[in-house]
């Protein structure tokens, strides 16, 4: 484990809106929108923080219960040792929607990273996972279906070092502000500032350092519930993987991908894959937000048809 990292809350940054819940003497970032249910759940990537996604929050709203957060050590929430496994994360994530009273069951929407305490979310408590919209996520068989040199250990023996993060600043903050042009001025702003932080590279190098030791985690552990599950996946190419990777290599990994988003569809009886050619992993969420809203819109529908039946 990491020594305690210096959240973003400590560093006199306070966040524009939401709050927070108290969880085993800790604070966690918490925003919730909307009515209804089921509620819809974002968990971040590495190195994302839940504002991120605030343009998709608020277009679910629209139609249930959302919320957005930052898991325990990053973000606006309180500091703590890095990393974590993904059954911390999970039973944090249910204690902090209890303390806030949103019932489950949840429509769960991992993206990247996310999708490892997603995943162990559902191992753990299968009767509290209403669905899951699958944003180019992590999986626990990424081995299984991607090339030789492509693996996980192969992903945490390449990641950028620090030096190469702290160089990447500048353009972080062009793309971030880009990214996120439509949010709010105060949102925009706090979300650019914690992209460009100390605590960003900390916590982004921390928690993709473990990436074999979480797909072990829940490779250990049952499949998913049989709930509705849509799978998208972006085949657009993230410039900054064009940097690392020949164009043939990046070929055989969105291949690797698609046939991987594929098996996580097939593994429950109502699962769909949503191929979009015209986005990459990172912007997805901004370039997509309307094949991402839809997908928690469908998601959530056959959730209460699913109920309504008791199939």
């Amino acid at each position: 484990m990491n020594e305690n990292h210096t959240s973003a809350a400590q560093s006199a940054r306070i966040a524009p809106l939401g709050g927070f819940q108290e969880i085993d003497g800790r604070r966690l970032f918490v925003h919730r929108a909307g009515s209804g249910g089921p509620a819809v759940v974002f968990l971040p990537g590495a190195s994302a923080i839940g504002l991120d996604y605030y343009g998709l929050q608020q277009a679910a709203a629209a139609f249930t219960t959302a919320v957005v957060y930052d898991r325990g050590g990053s973000g606006y929430s309180d500091p703590m040792p890095l990393p974590r496994t993904a059954e911390a994360v999970a039973v944090e994530l249910r204690e902090l929607l209890h303390a806030q009273g949103i019932p489950g069951p949840y429509v769960l929407v991992p993206h990247s990273l996310g999708g490892a305490y997603a995943y162990r979310f559902a191992q753990l408590f299968p009767e509290e996972v209403a669905g899951l919209v699958w944003l180019d996520a992590f999986h626990r068989n990424w081995d299984e279906f991607m090339p030789a040199g492509s693996d996980l250990a192969a992903g945490e023996a390449i990641a950028p070092t620090r030096e190469q993060l702290e160089g990447a600043l500048p353009f972080m903050r062009d793309m971030v502000s880009a990214m996120y042009a439509d949010f709010p001025a105060d949102v925009r702003e706090a979300v650019v500032d914690y992209h460009v932080s100390d605590t960003w590279i900390d916590v982004g190098m921390a928690e993709r350092g473990t990436l074999v030791p979480l797909a072990e985690e829940l490779l250990a552990g049952p499949g998913l519930p049989d709930v509705p599950v849509i799978a998208l996946t972006p085949l657009g190419v993230d410039p900054g993987q064009q940097a690392l990777m020949s164009e043939e290599a990046l070929q055989e990994i969105h291949d690797g991908k698609t046939r991987l988003d594929a098996h996580l569809a097939a593994s429950v009886s109502n699962g769909e894959q949503r191929l979009l050619t015209d986005t990459d992993h990172s912007r997805l969420i901004v370039e997509r937000a309307d094949a991402v809203v839809q997908a928690i819109r469908d998601v959530c529908d056959r959730a209460a048809a699913r109920g309504a039946t008791g199939a």
